[in-house]
């Protein structure tokens, strides 16, 4: 069996670094695509050196442009790549527009689509990723979902078959990763446990906006009468504070430059409670038995939402959110049981 995986984005590199293995130990020859979308492949990164994550066979580099652009010039590139290797299999991940290209390549020339973490889905519909999201959907074979929710919202467009609960490839991660989570930051900063909130903030809608910004960050200054505020601050968030003046309402919060995943997961682990708008942080504090506080109009990961573990929160109400002590049982197996990608490996070994 020959199977192809088409990556553009970090994560996606991450997803399928995890898989590789498991196709590697059945014997299963899979090709690496990188489009070349986004991330260049830098060997110092910490999952680089744990997960062995190897070269890609193909590079198609196509670099920054309009959606219309990258996503064409991902199809011409990638087609003559399968017409050239003939795999019984196209597997694509999460919602790029490199995954709406693999997928749409692959449907047209009739083979076989697979697509991890399918059924997710987010208001507003015309998201650029959410677009992604239900057309690779709607073409794939093999729909593998993170949660029964995302099995749920399948069932809802009238897709049934072909699709697989097998829980969350990045769960698999944390549970591999976390004994070799570190408290360096913890320590140095002379943190007590649960002691502090852990906010991370970079989204577009959050930063850009001034008059937005400015609430969000007065919120958080009210926060640090109640608990130290540790934020590791993205660089266009730093540049936006800057930009607009802000600086005066973070003399009260630990401020750190980012730090590596496995320092952040330590602090994660420590934290009392989580601020994001990060959608891998949301899943990870829930990994980590930590409650987050979403700073988004909607989310994917809306089963942690509905269960009332996480809760959304906006600039007005952050204060209240956060600070309501709500009582909730922990939700397990919300995302599996940390096997995910052995049981797509089993899927795909019965079904291509």
């Amino acid at each position: 069996m020959k199977v192809v995986s088409l990556v553009g984005a970090r994560p996606q590199i991450i997803k399928e670094a995890i898989l590789h293995k498991k196709f590697k130990e059945r014997g299963i020859e899979e090709i690496l695509v990188h489009s070349g979308q986004h991330y260049d492949y830098n060997m110092s990164d910490v999952f680089f050196e744990i997960l062995e994550i190897r070269k890609p066979t193909y590079n198609l580099n196509v670099g920054s442009g309009t959606h219309g652009e990258m996503t064409g010039k991902i199809m011409i590139r990638f087609e003559r790549i399968l017409t050239m290797e003939k795999p019984d299999l196209v597997l694509v991940y999460g919602d790029t527009n490199t995954t709406l290209a693999g997928a749409i390549v692959a449907a047209k020339l009739k083979i076989p689509v697979a697509h991890v973490e399918a059924g997710i889905r987010q208001h507003p519909k015309s998201m650029p990723e959410e677009i992604n999201r239900v057309v690779t959907d709607h073409v794939s074979q093999l729909l593998f979902c993170p949660s029964r929710l995302a099995v749920e919202n399948l069932k809802k467009e009238g897709i049934e078959s072909g699709v697989y609960f097998v829980g969350d490839v990045m769960y698999d991660l944390f549970l591999k990763m976390e004994n070799m989570f570190k408290y360096e930051t913890f320590k140095k900063l002379n943190l007590e446990e649960n002691g502090f909130i852990l906010v991370t903030l970079h989204r577009d809608f959050n930063v850009d906006n001034p008059k937005k910004l400015k609430k969000i960050l007065l919120q958080l200054e009210r926060l640090t009468k109640i608990k130290k505020i540790v934020f590791p601050i993205h660089p266009r968030t730093k540049k936006r504070i800057k930009e607009f003046g802000f600086e005066r309402f973070l003399e009260r919060m630990e401020i750190i430059d980012p730090v590596d995943y496995l320092n952040l997961m330590g602090l994660l682990k420590k934290c009392w409670r989580v601020i994001t708008d990060s959608g891998g942080l949301q899943k990870e504090a829930y990994y980590a038995g930590k409650k987050a506080i979403v700073v988004m109009p909607d989310t994917g990961w809306r089963e942690l939402i509905e269960l009332g573990w996480n809760r959304l929160a906006n600039e007005e109400n952050l204060f209240e959110v956060t600070i309501d002590d709500y009582e909730v049982e922990y939700p397990t197996g919300v995302y599996g049981d940390g096997n995910a990608s052995e049981k797509i490996i089993d899927v795909i070994e019965k079904s291509v």
